[in-house]
């Protein structure tokens, strides 16, 4: 899943951005999950994607992340 995230965000060819893909993968059973992530970026410039997917019996998370870089 992440490395097709990855090089499907690369095909775009967007210069002058690092791509940093964090998933997550779990199983839903009655139970809570909080996720959480922190950077440190210029938010004139740097952005970033989230989608969340989930059925009867999992969920997956994706984030993508484009930092500007010189």
């Amino acid at each position: 899943l992440l490395q097709v995230i990855k090089a499907r965000v690369k095909d775009l060819m967007i210069p002058r951005y690092k791509i940093v893909v964090v998933t997550h993968v779990g199983q839903l059973k009655e139970q809570s999950m909080q996720i959480g992530s922190r950077c440190l970026w210029d938010p004139a410039s740097d952005t970033f994607s989230s989608y969340v997917f989930k059925n009867a019996s999992l969920f997956a998370l994706a984030n993508v992340y484009a930092v500007y870089f010189e």
